[in-house]
């Protein structure tokens, strides 16, 4: 049974790695953890029986493993916490900057740590093809990426679209974020052969679809990926839970969980 902790336990997606856990089996959901502390346990926050957990600000002891869908303040305050006890740390959340994603790196040599944008394995799928794809189609192809979510979503590009352009980047001699461009406006000038383009839409309740077009002068080859429902992303992060709660120090990221063969 692999003793479970959630950061931003209350969201949307937090609740919904809290539910499956629950229901799946192989789980024990020992920590609660966001801003929105509640005396109430969280077993019947998720419309499920009592289990002794009530929702905490902080993390109290060491876990198997903590699942982070939270918001970088939060979660970088969990990572040190998680360094002290000795906690495993899956790092869902996005919005870090350059200073941030080093903290976390860094924290790899005490803890394993993995840090993922996008927990759906369908996407860790496309990112580790997207830069072959890239690589085979050659230099005539152009490559723009195009994301979409929700309304309410506070970060652009999303960290999903980030990871797939240094997929790119890293087999096509480019360097992310110099040669990629962010929307287009105004006089552009001719679209030169290094730049990549990502673009990043919002709207409605989209939970979240990411495409990369590779355009010749003749054809045009298109990949996506688009998410139905966030369970897809609380299945994901447990998967990748059971891989880090058996892992040592180190950083990782969906490739290696994707690697692990599984029964599920």
């Amino acid at each position: 049974m692999i003793r479970l902790g959630i950061n931003g336990a209350m969201g949307r997606m937090g609740r919904a790695v809290g539910r499956l856990a629950l229901e799946g089996g192989g789980f024990e959901i020992a920590s609660a953890i966001d801003a929105a502390s509640s005396k109430q346990d969280y077993g019947v926050i998720l419309g499920r029986d009592p289990i002794g957990v009530k929702v905490t600000e902080k993390l109290a002891g060491r876990l198997d493993v903590l699942i982070d869908f939270s918001v970088p303040d939060a979660s970088l305050a969990r990572l040190g916490e998680c360094v002290r006890n000795g906690t495993p740390h899956l790092v869902c959340t996005t919005g870090f900057d350059a200073a941030a994603r080093k903290k976390i790196r860094d924290a790899g040599r005490k803890i394993p740590v993995l840090l993922a944008s996008n927990t759906s394995i369908g996407v860790a799928a496309l990112s580790e093809c997207a830069g072959e794809l890239a690589r085979r189609l050659g230099p005539e192809f152009d490559i723009e990426i195009v994301e979409m979510h929700h309304r309410r979503k506070k970060d652009a590009p999303s960290g999903t679209a980030i990871t797939l352009a240094e997929s790119i980047a890293r087999v096509t001699g480019r360097t992310y974020p110099k040669d990629f461009r962010f929307g287009r406006s105004g006089e552009t000038g001719e679209r030169t052969e290094q730049e990549i383009g990502i673009h990043a839409l919002r709207g409605g309740g989209v939970v979240g679809e990411h495409t990369i077009v590779f355009a010749s002068e003749d054809e045009v080859v298109t990949v996506s990926h688009r998410a139905a429902s966030r369970d897809l992303f609380a299945r994901g992060a447990l998967r990748a839970a059971r891989f880090l709660a058996s892992a040592k120090a180190g950083c990782y990221s969906m490739t290696d969980v994707l690697a692990q063969p599984t029964t599920a």
